[in-house]
């Protein structure tokens, strides 16, 4: 059984399950596109020896309706973990009310040890890399744009929720369309259909720990979107 005390398992090396068994048109652990980026993991991974510190592949069904887009790796959460949104303070909010509404097996940790299930519904991220700052420029977007395109043309969601701005704008580029043809709003709804898209695409801030502090994201928005998106979803069925 899983047990929330007992420590990370530190992380060498390229973990086969990712290496061997992905689509490089989806996901690819070796890519070296963004060379800012590229150069930046070395860094982590000098100054940080048991952390993942290299892209990090989308987590849950690759067939489920629900996907969810975040901006890119959390220093000591994803990039330290190797899993989506585990490890900080963003993961704590966002895997907590996937599992209010039914899309995760539990409220997840800390650890992606812990058995943690999705249920219809897969997380992943705008940039697959850590940036410095957590701010990816433009182009690192842009490169990492046509993974997301093929995440999004294999799974064909019914619904996209996109954690803030850049998530936003990364999901109308991945499906051909100008990063501003829909702006981006909190609790904003767009519909996809007309654009041959069957998904609908649903704006929230992201879950960052800064705009929970702030409270420009409390937890009552967050599960306002996510009972919006299962009602969705019920009703499609």
């Amino acid at each position: 059984m899983y047990n929330k005390t007992s420590p990370i398992a530190p992380v060498f090396g390229i973990r086969k399950d990712v290496s061997e068994s992905t689509d490089a048109r989806v996901f690819n652990v070796r890519c070296r596109d963004c060379a800012r980026l590229h150069r930046f993991l070395k860094t982590v991974r000098r100054d940080h020896p048991g952390y993942w510190a290299r892209p990090v592949p989308a987590f849950g069904d690759p067939r489920a309706r629900l996907l969810v887009v975040g901006l890119a790796p959390g220093m000591h959460g994803a990039n330290r973990t190797g899993r989506p949104f585990t490890g900080d303070t963003a993961g704590e909010l966002l895997y907590r009310t996937l599992h209010q509404f039914g899309f995760a097996s539990h409220t997840g940790s800390d650890d992606p040890r812990d058995g943690l299930r999705l249920r219809d519904c897969r997380v992943t991220n705008a940039v697959k890399c850590l940036p410095p700052h957590n701010k990816p420029d433009g182009i690192e977007v842009r490169n990492c744009n046509r993974y997301l395109a093929a995440e999004i043309a294999m799974q064909r969601p019914r619904a996209i929720l996109a954690l803030g701005a850049v998530a936003h704008r990364a999901v109308l580029q991945s499906l051909g369309l100008k990063p501003g043809a829909l702006p981006f709003a909190h609790g904003k709804v767009h519909d996809l259909t007309a654009m041959r898209s069957p998904a609908r695409l649903y704006d929230s801030y992201h879950c960052s720990r800064y705009n929970t502090q702030t409270r420009r994201l409390t937890a009552g928005m967050f599960e306002a979107v996510l009972r919006e998106i299962k009602s969705f979803l019920s009703s499609s069925r």
